[in-house]
């Protein structure tokens, strides 16, 4: 290692960096537990409702697809400003990791939607064939036919998603919602600290990394091939 490269390692303040390397691993764990918590059911909602499905509703499925494509069409950097209001009122704070939770999950919820109800299309119709010639509820046929069939597809929507929480988590430092990208705009943009902006792109390809791994891992795990 050079001796250049050794100052200027040594001299970035490393407590700051894990501490924001911290702030971003729960950003992104607590909007990726919403966001499965709401994209999941939703997506499942959205494939049931359309056209040929077990709850086909041709309007509704509509009304829902028009909604999703809206949130998903909005630039994350204005959907964070626009949801200042909401999230005030839900966390009571527009800064840091409780405030960017909020339109992370807003953000990311119409995308798993959509990688979920792509991954459900996948499957073969003849499960729900055969649950409905077996006399199974449109519950049995969704929870032991369809999901144990499109789990591959959907551990791998997750991955996409949390990759693209990674990048949010990083926007949301335009707002002050803390974190790497925070520290990349506070000190690497308006400081002109670009070997603190290096540092952060780097940890924020590692974490993104880690996710494929371990997504791509698990989609072998739960594979029937």
């Amino acid at each position: 290692m050079s001796t250049p490269l050794l100052q200027v390692l040594t001299s970035l303040d490393w407590s700051e960096i894990a501490l924001a390397g911290g702030d971003t691993l729960l950003m992104l764990g607590g909007s990726l537990l919403f966001t499965t918590l709401l994209g999941l059911p939703l997506g499942i909602l959205l494939f049931l409702l359309d056209r040929g499905q077990l709850l086909a509703s041709p309007r509704l499925y509509g009304l829902l697809s028009l909604v999703i494509n809206v949130l998903r069409s909005l630039p994350f950097v204005i959907l964070l400003i626009v949801l200042i209001p909401f999230t005030l009122l839900v966390t009571g704070t527009s800064l840091g990791v409780a405030g960017a939770i909020p339109p992370l999950v807003v953000g990311a919820t119409p995308f798993l939607a959509r990688l979920v109800e792509t991954a459900l299309r996948g499957v073969d119709r003849g499960i729900i064939e055969a649950g409905q010639s077996m006399g199974a509820t449109t519950g049995q046929i969704v929870w032991q036919g369809l999901l144990p069939e499109a789990l591959p597809g959907i551990v791998s929507a997750l991955t996409v998603t949390a990759i693209t929480l990674v990048s949010y988590t990083a926007m949301s430092g335009v707002i002050g919602g803390g974190g790497l990208g925070d520290l990349a705009i506070r000190f690497g943009y308006q400081r002109f600290q670009t070997e603190v902006m290096v540092v952060t792109v780097v940890l924020l390809l590692l974490l993104v990394q880690a996710l494929q791994m371990l997504g791509d891992w698990l989609v072998k795990r739960v594979s029937h091939r």
